[in-house]
């Protein structure tokens, strides 16, 4: 793959049956709290960073990532990647982190947190947001925004954690209703029925396939970030390499100036409800030529593109053709089974099904609604999917070893290994400081910038340290 920084943000739901806490939001803010003050494992913001952002709310870790309280969520922002199966592990860190805070704290059995994007009970709906470096020399309204859409809202057939139920969102310019959904049965996406608009700029207002926000965090006049909130929290390893290793490399061809034939969509935001919800897994789309295709075959004119341009680049890029080849395949024949342990939504269907015959049970019952939770269950003794991945049923593209290392230390071919050098040393001195993706600011010195999110700043990093260290002896 191209060289490109990407990350993933995770909202965790939280699910209490003791009565050690008085609110789900209490919880998560006492394993925030436990991160950063029993664990030591990064700084805590001493700063507003916005009007729902107080002190303390959370800050970043030395493994370069941040942890956060988001509208009453527990929220974890994995720190800059370059390598694809690296963010996979740094993904999972959290996951590791917070089970181990759980059992720590001997309320495992009465706290779940549960890595998926909807409330049943509610109709809310919380995220999991992509972030992906883009060359600003790319012209994004003329080429990024109308090469993207087709393919985000297709990408659910393998991207998709599915979901037993529906909702109906109604929006509009000055608020957002939300109504029960009469929808009964097993959808692919979990996101799909909160999707309200094509493309829009403020993502508390109007989610959106792709959100248009300007803000890089980097050098301006060379990137652009790709924030994204269309898509699922995955469970397995593979979906979620698959999901952004696909992505990173439309990305890639569009930055060397090539292009799928034509597919604009009809309506993309109904088609994205309409493939979410299709029984029959046709996902039969129309275009706004008149003509149909289905979203299989629209992914299939994206990957030829990469395959023809990007083929051989280096192992990584072999690994996302092959495996996405490999799972059109699949969907294409209907050999599901195929994809048991790999795609989620497959995964996820093949579970309640069972069940579902096994104890006589419809769609609509609401044990099968707390199965659907089950399987995001991050606690490896009680979450559904992990129950497969140790049978051997899921593949793993990490080790736990792995994952253990990226809860503390950061990537060591980004800029996070720069901030977390800085912070530690801020830390252990317990020195005033603001902490930010692209800087550091200090009480006595100047701001240290990390603009380029590809250089590590090593030397840069031992200048600064030797100048705080004589402010601080002084």
């Amino acid at each position: 793959m191209s060289r490109r920084i990407f990350g993933i943000e995770t909202e965790f739901g939280c699910l209490m049956k003791g009565d050690t806490f008085r609110t789900a939001e209490e919880a998560s803010v006492r394993i925030k709290d436990y991160v950063f003050d029993e664990l030591s494992l990064g700084i805590a913001d001493m700063h507003y960073r916005d009007w729902g952002e107080p002190p303390f709310n959370g800050g970043f870790l030395y493994n370069g990532g941040r942890l956060y309280m988001d509208m009453g969520h527990l929220e974890y922002a994995s720190p800059e990647c370059v390598k694809l199966f690296d963010l996979v592990a740094y993904d999972r860190a959290i996951d590791f982190l917070v089970v181990k805070i759980l059992d720590d704290l001997q309320v495992s059995e009465e706290l779940s947190f549960i890595k998926n994007n909807i409330d049943h009970l509610t109709g809310a709906t919380f995220g999991c947001h992509e972030n992906y470096q883009l060359l600003r020399s790319v012209p994004f309204y003329k080429h990024v925004i109308p090469t993207l859409m087709p393919f985000f809202v297709t990408r659910q057939i393998y991207a998709g954690a599915g979901r037993v139920g529906g909702h109906d969102e109604v929006a509009d310019i000055h608020q957002v209703g939300h109504e029960a959904s009469d929808f009964t049965g097993f959808q692919i996406s979990q996101r799909a029925d909160h999707i309200v608009a094509e493309v829009y700029e403020w993502i508390q207002f109007s989610r959106a396939i792709i959100n248009t926000r300007d803000e890089p965090l980097a050098d301006h006049t060379k990137y652009r970030r790709l924030h994204l909130l269309v898509g699922d929290s995955n469970m397995a390893e593979y979906t979620t390499a698959l999901k952004v290793g696909a992505t990173s490399l439309v990305l890639d061809f569009l930055e060397k100036g090539h292009y799928p034939r034509d597919l604009t969509l009809a309506h993309p935001v109904k088609t994205i409800k309409e493939i979410s919800r299709d029984q029959s897994f046709e996902w039969i789309v129309e275009l706004e030529s008149g003509k149909t295709i289905s979203a299989i075959d629209l992914q299939l004119e994206y990957l030829r593109v990469a395959q023809k341009c990007l083929s051989g680049n280096d192992a990584e890029t072999d690994w996302v053709l092959t495996e996405w080849e490999s799972v059109l395949e699949d969907l294409e024949s209907n050999n599901h089974e195929n994809l048991v342990g790999r795609v989620d939504w497959v995964t996820k269907k093949w579970l309640l099904e069972t069940f579902m015959e096994d104890e006589n049970l419809d769609w609509d019952d609401p044990w099968v609604e707390s199965l659907d939770l089950e399987y995001h269950n991050i606690h490896p003794d009680t979450g559904l999917f992990y129950h497969l991945e140790a049978q051997g049923l899921a593949p793993r593209l990490t080790t736990d070893d792995q994952i253990w290392s990226a809860v503390e230390k950061p990537p060591q071919n980004t800029r996070a290994k720069a901030r977390s050098l800085v912070m530690q040393y801020l830390g252990e001195y317990h020195l005033p400081c603001i902490v930010d993706w692209h800087q550091i600011y200090f009480a006595n010195d100047n701001p240290f910038e990390t603009k380029d999110p590809f250089y590590t700043y090593d030397n840069e990093v031992e200048e600064l340290l030797e100048r705080l260290e004589r402010i601080r002896s002084s």
